[in-house]
């Protein structure tokens, strides 16, 4: 479930003429700005961009990069663009690094439907004028690299059906595979296989051999490679208690990472933000409004927390 709060009717001029009003001036009014843009979902806020680059010919979005600063400007900027533009930019900035991350693209391509993940391709292609998987190519290199253009290129049978003897199987094929470091048999399966099968194959692997197959990942030398199908496991079987982990994570390792903490936020509040909530307080015996409200500060707490459904 989502903690987006929105109106069911919203008027797309009265917000955009707020909106002007609240950039224009002596400093940008942030507390009115979260006030609209903080509840408004996905249809509504391109409603009230549309309107604004009408009424006022500028673009609301440029107006924000220069009024708006820090983390609540990236947070606001992440937000306002459509769902699956966001993602396309995710994915971009992810890339672009001095050190690559990998799980943005493993999330688009583990969590979202093939039609999801096609639709940000499309996107992806549009604003870069190149396809994810050639800048993948040539930012990413070796086994892992290899490992994320087959991810990110595939288009997932969706369906439900399962083929218990192929999951048997190829358990077997990935326990040799972990244990003799051959990572092309593990991203030929993890790649190319249904959701379903895979979660077939990883429960005979945790009935087979004792333990799941991301205890085996990890429990050798830190490598990349490992780590990567290790977040692609998680991202197939539960995606919620993935995002619950990062959280956790983003929140309590050595200072916050606001990069993750943000993504988190910004594209499940719309979807199942509420249930990773649950999660985060079974698991943590604190709510995420807490940790966030203790790690984080001014404007940018204040929208993060909106869009965890604090009421105003």
């Amino acid at each position: 479930m989502a903690t987006l709060i929105a109106p069911a009717n919203s008027s797309p001029v009265e917000d955009a003429e707020a909106i002007r009003k609240a950039v224009h001036g002596w400093g940008a009014d942030e507390k009115k700005i979260i006030s609209i843009i903080g509840h408004r979902n996905a249809v509504q806020r391109k409603l009230i961009r549309q309107t604004y680059e009408e009424t006022y010919q500028e673009d609301m979005i440029k107006r924000f990069e220069s009024e708006l600063h820090g983390n609540f400007e990236k947070a606001m900027f992440r937000w306002v663009l459509d769902p699956f533009d966001r993602d396309a930019v995710l994915a971009n900035v992810a890339l672009k690094e001095s050190n690559p991350d990998y799980h943005v693209i493993v999330e688009l391509s583990c969590i979202y439907s093939p039609e999801e993940l096609l639709a940000v391709k499309r996107v992806y292609q549009a604003r870069y004028h190149h396809c994810l998987e050639e800048d993948l190519a040539s930012h990413i290199f070796g086994d892992l690299g290899k490992f994320l253009v087959a991810l990110a290129g595939v288009y997932r049978y969706d369906g439900g059906e399962i083929d218990p003897r192929l999951a048997k199987s190829e358990a077997g094929v990935l326990h040799n595979a972990i244990k003799d470091k051959n990572h092309e048999e593990i991203t030929r399966i993890v790649g190319t296989r249904s959701k379903a099968q895979l979660i077939a194959t990883f429960n005979c692997y945790k009935d087979e051999y004792g333990a799941s197959i991301t205890k085996h990942l990890v429990n050798g030398p830190a490598n990349p490679y490992s780590a990567a199908v290790s977040t692609a496991v998680r991202c197939i079987k539960d995606p919620k208690k993935y995002y619950e982990k990062l959280l956790r994570d983003a929140l309590h390792n050595h200072g916050i990472d606001e990069n993750a903490l943000t993504r988190v936020i910004v594209t499940r509040a719309e979807k199942d933000l509420k249930d990773i909530k649950e999660l985060y307080y079974k698991r943590n015996s604190v709510t995420l409004d807490h940790a966030v409200a203790k790690e984080t500060s001014g404007d940018y707490e204040a929208f993060l927390l909106t869009l965890l459904g604090k009421e105003d």
